[in-house]
């Protein structure tokens, strides 16, 4: 028997670190020389500025550049991130023509040290540069077409909170009050399905079509969701403006939360849906007249065999404020669990849906439709978490926190700007229903368009 092995081959090994360039470098490579191109690095050093002593040697555009290689990289945590960068230093700080990179320490006591104004002045660079540069040379936006022909941009808003877990602490005379690290950015508040004892919700802006974000705006607890949404629609009419857009044409997608008529007060101006949440509006005598006749249609979907009787109401109260609005009330009868959303009373779970859709170019059906659409928005966000998981805890300061998320989410737009100028594909055009047939009776049975 022989052997095929070369005596002659050696194997020499050494005790020298010789770490691997991480696999995320390569799209930091990319991206940051585009984000100079664009002049977005220089307007950052010279617009989003901070007064604070003992800076030392380090200026701002040092911080966010960590924050923008965090949100390339997808680590999970900055300690891991920072385990992958530190050999790499100096090429990386390189990209963004600096030279030393910040410790852990001095990033957090700048995140720390960040004020509103400085958060704010990010955020304006973040939604200038989305404005700036559309997806193809025409400014296409993707619409949807009703059944009267006019064209829409959908915008959806929604809430997204991140929950915290905190350790149980004696509670003595003799010992101090505890002092939480997350004691600015959380608070108590509703923590959905997510296991912590505090929680801080952020309000998030997506054009449905591209889905490009618009804006993140995040408080403690339960938020602000009232003011976070007027901000929003800030974001919204510059989107409109820089897109030479009627403004009727923005058509906007709440969930429940935003179901009250102060909120339809907050939104005038803008075409809406959404699923409203004051009840008492079943108790209106025109709206207790309409459910005594026939229903204007059914409604169902091809992946579930509940079918929802629609009665469409084109002018009612709503709230204390008496805002005035349609209203589409959905019923069907109680099922064996329990039903998540919607009103019960004597065996009939009510829904409602506030909208200001005109009833020509939207039935009532199509109203439902719409807004069940908003499905799509989950995959978005969860999207958004696997890839770049912007509810991670960067700072334990609010405003510093802001601006990681801004930063987040200025890298999302980035990806789908590039990607679209790798693969330019057309704006998907959707019309969301057919124009009615003459000689077309209204009552029918729908399903999902």
């Amino acid at each position: 028997m022989t052997s095929i092995a070369d005596v002659s081959v050696r194997i020499q090994t050494s005790s020298d670190s010789v770490p691997s360039t991480p696999c995320w470098f390569g799209e930091v490579a990319l991206l940051i020389p585009y984000l100079h191109k664009q002049g977005i690095l220089s307007a950052i050093n010279s617009q989003v500025r901070l007064a604070r002593r003992r800076f030392g040697r380090y200026e701002v555009i040092d911080f966010l550049a960590v924050l923008f290689g965090y949100a390339i990289s997808g680590e999970r945590t900055l300690e891991a991130f920072y385990e992958q960068l530190l050999p790499f230093a100096q090429p990386f700080m390189a990209l963004f023509d600096r030279e030393n990179l910040p410790s852990r320490s001095a990033l957090s006591r700048d995140l720390s040290s960040l004020t509103p104004t400085a958060t704010e002045a990010l955020r304006t660079l973040f939604l200038a540069d989305l404005l700036a540069r559309p997806l193809d040379t025409e400014r296409h936006t993707g619409q949807l077409v009703d059944r009267a022909g006019n064209e829409h941009v959908v915008f959806d808003i929604d809430g997204t909170r991140q929950a915290a877990r905190q350790r149980a602490l004696p509670k003595t005379e003799e010992l101090p009050p505890a002092q939480r690290r997350l004691t600015q950015v959380c608070a108590p508040g509703y923590t959905g399905r997510k296991r912590g004892e505090v929680v801080r919700t952020r309000t998030v802006v997506s054009q449905a079509h591209s889905y490009q974000w618009l804006g993140s705006f995040g408080n403690s607890g339960n938020g602000h969701y009232r003011e976070e949404l007027r901000r929003g629609l800030t974001a919204i009419r510059g989107y409109v403006e820089a897109h030479h857009l009627s403004p009727i044409s923005a058509l906007l997608r709440l969930d429940g939360q935003y179901g009250t008529g102060a909120v339809i007060a907050d939104l005038a101006g803008f075409l809406f849906v959404m699923r409203g949440k004051d009840y008492s509006v079943l108790d209106r005598p025109e709206v207790q007249s309409r459910l005594h006749l026939p229903a204007d249609q059914q409604f169902s979907r091809s992946e579930s065999s509940l079918v929802r009787q629609l009665y469409d109401c084109p002018d009612v109260a709503v709230g204390p404020e008496g805002v005035r609005c349609r209203v589409v009330v959905a019923t069907h009868p109680v099922a064996q669990k329990k039903s998540r959303v919607g009103h019960t009373r004597k065996g009939i779970v009510y829904e409602l849906f506030f909208t200001h859709l005109p009833q020509d170019a939207f039935t009532a059906s199509a109203v439902v439709a719409l807004y069940l659409h908003r499905g799509a928005y989950a995959p978005l966000l969860a999207d958004e978490d696997q890839e770049q998981d912007p509810d991670r805890w960067c700072s334990h300061a609010p405003a510093g926190q802001e601006a990681w998320q801004i930063v987040s989410q200025w890298v999302w737009n980035l990806r789908l700007e590039l990607g679209h100028m790798l693969e330019p594909t057309p704006m998907r055009t959707t019309e969301f229903a057919p124009p009615p047939q003459r000689g077309h009776s209204r009552a029918g049975v729908c399903t999902g368009l």
